[in-house]
């Protein structure tokens, strides 16, 4: 590869971004938190810039990077009713902060328990599948309790499974999924009475659960709660990425560090997962918060929740589709009305695919059966932002027109290629396929490439349908052949 110019690598660049959804103006309802103020962008570019050379990794010598993790974790402390002791630490994103809370529980439980076997991780069926990476990386049995198909958790279910072995049980303010609202009080009470860890995944809601009306108490105000994690870079309006991860008392924080001198080299002393960390998310979060204030997050809440108002006012009004379950805060699914004939209903993964005809996007999520045989239906997720605002009747003009097109529209069909595997052995309790093949299989399913115009009905009908290790290696191959040379 020859060296190239400034100018034309930039000017690269700006063509590979012209085929990326757009970040700005709400159209893509997922990934993006877009709050409508171009101060906000414009302050964290000016922040990030400033903190670039900085290395989290020793805020001894880089003391403007202990001073804005206080302010962020004084802020995010004082948002979510915690004392003073609740103590705390800025993370890389939500998964960094859902690892580490697993791994702090983890830790506190066989300090209590030295002799006893593998511990359990307690969540819901929906709670967010960073929980499941965090079983798998810290060897926790992870044991989820089956929801309604309305997405909500019965407390009944979740305390039923409340033992000594239980490690942490975690509820969601709100599951991502769903948009639901766990029963946090009942469960992290129970869980208190056990003398049980209790961690509230906040990384969606955090940022605006807090202004949100007529929520019932979720955060530290609740008896039980032990750990609370949110995001900045969701409602917190700063780029990726950067989290924050709170803990009731400090010494469960201070089980959250590693630390060594071990070695022959400088003492190694990390809070979070990472060493070396860029400071430029944490200045920028840090900017933002300064500027916005719990007022300023107050007032893009109050856009949010006329923009929720609206569009189910207007899913309300659209025959065959309907809202799932009753989400509290800013995710709406969507689904199919199944009180109306077939011939009536809407399939949420073509009207996600038609919407997107219309430049709008919203997320497929597939069907999931539960362990108890109960299936949670396709859905289409939404995150709304405050800039969606400004486009909610254009936005609710296009879900109409996209659901008038697909109405009746059967989900999509893969019953010979699902037949094809299944003869070759890749079914339940058989062999699942080398990236060879899986690389074949998804040539034939049409899906062995991904672009933001490509439609998915089709694909997550297959994983519908599919074994999960089956369909896990497929999306890994798929994934994995995007980033290849």
């Amino acid at each position: 590869m020859t060296a190239s110019g400034p100018a034309e690598i930039l000017d690269r660049l700006r063509a590979l971004r012209a085929g990326d959804a757009p970040t700005h103006g709400g159209r893509v309802l997922s990934y993006v938190y877009d709050s409508g103020r171009e101060d906000l962008d414009e302050l964290a570019d000016a922040a990030a810039r400033l903190a670039r050379p900085l290395n989290g990794l020793d805020p001894t010598v880089f003391p403007s990077i202990a001073a804005m993790e206080r302010d962020l974790i004084g802020f995010t402390r004082r948002m979510l009713h915690g004392g003073r002791g609740v103590a705390g630490s800025v993370t890389s994103g939500g998964t960094e902060s859902c690892l580490l809370a697993v791994k702090t529980a983890r830790d506190l439980w066989r300090q209590r328990h030295p002799d006893a076997g593998r511990p359990r991780l307690v969540t819901a069926t929906t709670v967010h599948a960073a929980f499941q990476k965090a079983a798998q990386l810290f060897d926790l049995e992870w044991d989820p309790v089956p929801c309604g198909t309305d997405g909500a958790v019965v407390a009944e279910d979740v305390i039923a499974r409340l033992d000594d072995d239980v490690a942490l049980v975690v509820v969601s303010a709100p599951a991502y999924p769903s948009g639901a609202l766990d029963p946090v009080a009942a469960v992290a009470g129970a869980a208190a009475d056990r003398d049980l860890s209790c961690h509230v995944d906040a990384c969606f809601g955090g940022f605006v659960l807090p202004w949100w009306p007529g929520l019932a108490a979720w955060d530290f105000r609740v008896r039980g709660v032990t750990s609370i994690s949110a995001d900045l870079h969701k409602y917190g309006y700063a780029p990726k990425g950067v989290s924050v991860l709170l803990h009731r008392t400090r010494r469960r924080h201070r089980a959250q560090f590693f630390a060594t001198t071990r070695w022959p080299g400088y003492p190694v002393v990390n809070p979070t997962l990472l060493g070396s960390r860029s400071a430029s998310p944490l200045a920028a979060a840090w900017a933002i918060t300064q500027h916005l204030g719990a007022d300023g997050y107050a007032e893009l809440t109050a856009a949010i929740h006329r923009v929720a108002v609206a569009v189910r006012d207007a899913v309300d009004g659209i025959p065959g589709l309907a809202v799932m379950g009753d989400p509290a805060g800013p995710a709406i699914a969507l689904v199919a009305d199944t009180a109306v004939l077939p011939a009536e209903q809407i399939d949420p993964h073509r009207l996600a695919d038609e919407l997107t005809t219309h430049g709008w996007r919203i997320q497929h999520q597939p069907g999931f059966t539960q362990a108890d045989g109960v299936r949670m239906p396709p859905s289409a997720h939404l995150t709304l932002t405050p800039v969606l605002e400004h486009g909610v009747a254009e936005f609710t003009r296009a879900l109409r027109a996209a659901s008038d097109a697909v109405r009746g529209r059967p989900p999509a069909r893969v019953r010979t290629l699902l037949t094809g595997m299944r003869l070759l052995g890749y079914g339940e309790g058989g062999r699942v396929p080398g990236p060879k093949a899986a690389w074949r299989l998804l040539r034939l399913a049409g899906a062995d490439h991904v672009s933001a115009e490509q439609p998915m009905a089709a694909l997550m009908a297959l994983i519908e349908q599919l074994p999960a290790p089956v369909a896990e290696t497929l999306l890994t191959e798929l994934l994995a052949r995007i980033s290849e040379p």
